[in-house]
């Protein structure tokens, strides 16, 4: 895939051509997304190299190790990591609430972040970029919650609820046959894999615009310096939420079908 330098309002450094990006650019874009973020949500799931998450209270001897061990199991099991005990006497609405406000809650910090400068952040696409990655990696969650792991419906997803489009049959490439990446399961790896997501996601930035974005009160606050990140954050925050209730919206509105499942 071509690398675009799309057009963005608050970026006028540079005089660029206005480029249209086409439904089959941006099928492809957030293709090579989700084999992206599906094995980073698949170490989060899976790692456990202490074996904690299972672990029964008490298993082993009465030595200072084994209740180290039982209170990290009990700290996974309070927190409601994915793979515990905890996790599994969770409903969906409380499982899909704790992606938006346990994962993206935290990215949000990030997001929020270049808030600090004021103003000055709005020249650069920044804000906008960390906030399309955090809100694509929280709706491909909610949608493995919801039972939706074909990469062809995230695709979809994703384009309806980011990008305000409606993929056709003419834009869709997406072969759900074809092996996802391998994620190594450990910070440096992951880290590697995010980078990644964030460039891919900053060669579209004219699709970055279309994203939920915090209402206009958040917008206005957040361009005051150092404040301007707390705003921002609380901003943020809120439009996470409504794009995790517009993606489950949209799976609802969009059942799985026969043409779905063929690949």
């Amino acid at each position: 895939m071509s690398s675009w330098l799309g057009h963005h309002a608050n970026v006028n450094l540079l005089p660029t051509p206005d480029v249209a990006i086409t439904d089959a650019d941006v099928a492809d874009a957030l293709e090579r997304a989700v084999r992206i973020i599906n094995p980073l949500l698949a170490v989060l799931w899976d790692t456990d190299p202490l074996r904690l998450k299972r672990r029964g209270a008490g298993d082993g001897d009465d030595g200072p190790l084994t209740k180290v061990a039982d209170a990290l199991t009990w700290a996974l099991n309070t927190a409601d990591v994915p793979g515990t005990s905890a996790w599994d006497e969770m409903h969906l609405d409380a499982r899909i609430d704790w992606w938006v406000h346990r994962v993206g809650a935290l990215n949000t910090v990030a997001v929020a972040f270049p808030g600090f400068f004021g103003v000055l952040a709005r020249r650069l696409p920044v804000q906008d970029v960390l906030g399309f990655t955090n809100q694509a990696v929280v709706l491909c969650a909610v949608a493995r919650e919801l039972g939706v792991d074909e990469h062809r419906r995230q695709v979809r997803l994703l384009a309806a609820v980011l990008c305000h489009r409606e993929l056709g049959p003419g834009a869709d490439t997406v072969d759900d046959d074809t092996p996802s990446r391998e994620i190594p399961r450990t910070p440096v790896g992951i880290a590697k894999a995010l980078w990644e997501l964030m460039g891919l996601f900053s060669a579209v930035v004219g699709e970055l615009e279309k994203r939920p974005h915090p209402r206009a009160v958040f917008r206005y606050l957040g361009m005051l310096p150092a404040v301007g990140a707390v705003v921002a954050y609380f901003g943020e925050l809120g439009a996470l939420a409504r794009a995790a209730k517009a993606g489950r919206r949209w799976i609802t509105e969009h059942p799985q079908t026969p043409a779905t499942v063929s690949g």
